[in-house]
């Protein structure tokens, strides 16, 4: 059965970056009983805690803030078709996104490229990121994980804290240098929140594995979202767009930092008489040991 997926992938933190590496960035999203996003909310009513102990919180935003996003995109044969409609879908996000938000492009089959043009490393222009979309031609073989790596390693040149990263592929990967395990690495490093959207063809019988990258979207915070038609991209994209608007970005500073280790998060909320709070975001993070997706890591 094949499966467009689409993942969106986010690190977040201060509106401006603030260059300080020891920050820990959580995006975090509050729904109340009923499912609803809740909004408002002030950093006395969140606690967060790190592997069980509490942290201070040093960093809160909430609200419309400007984010670095990028498009992975897909272009081994089975995209062809959905080229069209993901381009307009993409173009119509950037028309509603904040005026501030920084945008690239990476194209991947059998290799990986950036194709903003004039090699520019951000926009946010529609028309530009529709050109990048149509740069390469959907042929060839698929590197979904190099192309994550090349994503997340392209956002730490945007001047955003706030970070998006959106991949558009049809499942599985056949042609990469790197393992799933590490592209899970470097999204715990790069404290990286990934959104899976999947397209499902019932027309197909390969054997995609949606689940991994549901897993990865889980683990970092993210949603798993699966439109039924190439129509629906569009639905399921400004979906995503509200989801950044919403979202709350809180800070700590951790008391230790060893390079390589593993802490698991936590993050509650309450607020009087909004009843039982809901909280979404990273399951953990890692502290950064060399290049991003240079680490050995159990392949779960």
């Amino acid at each position: 059965m094949r499966r467009l997926l689409l993942c969106l992938l986010i690190a977040q933190g201060q509106a401006m970056f603030s260059g300080r590496t020891d920050l820990v960035r959580l995006p975090v999203t509050v729904t109340d009983g009923k499912g609803h996003v809740v909004t408002g909310l002030t950093a006395a009513d969140f606690r967060v805690y790190e592997d069980g102990r509490l942290q201070s919180i040093t960093v809160f935003h909430a609200g419309d803030t400007p984010v670095t996003v990028g498009f992975v995109v897909d272009h081994s044969q089975s995209m062809r078709p959905k080229l069209s409609p993901l381009a307009a879908a993409v173009a119509l996000l950037a028309q509603s996104a904040h005026p501030d938000d920084e945008m690239f492009v990476v194209n991947f089959s059998d290799h990986v490229s950036l194709d903003l043009p004039g090699g520019i490393p951000f926009t946010h222009d529609g028309g530009d990121l529709q050109t990048a979309l149509f740069a390469t031609s959907a042929a060839g073989r698929t590197s979904l994980y190099d192309a994550v790596i090349a994503g997340l390693d392209h956002l730490r040149a945007g001047q955003w804290d706030k970070r998006a990263l959106i991949v558009v592929s049809d499942g599985g990967d056949n042609a990469s240098l790197h393992t799933y395990a590490q592209v899970r690495a470097a999204a715990r490093e790069s404290q990286t929140v990934i959104y899976a959207v999947g397209l499902i063809d019932e027309s197909t019988g390969e054997d995609e594995r949606p689940d991994v990258l549901e897993r990865l979207c889980s683990d970092s915070g993210g949603v798993a979202m699966f439109p039924r038609t190439n129509d629906e991209i569009a639905a399921v994209l400004a979906q995503v767009g509200r989801d950044l608007r919403e979202q709350y970005t809180l800070g700590f500073v951790p008391a230790t930092r060893t390079a390589g280790a593993v802490h698991k998060i936590t993050v509650t909320a309450s607020a009087p008489g909004l009843g039982k709070l809901h909280v979404r975001t990273r399951a953990d993070y890692a502290v950064p040991r060399g290049p991003l997706g240079s680490n050995p890591e159990d392949p779960r």
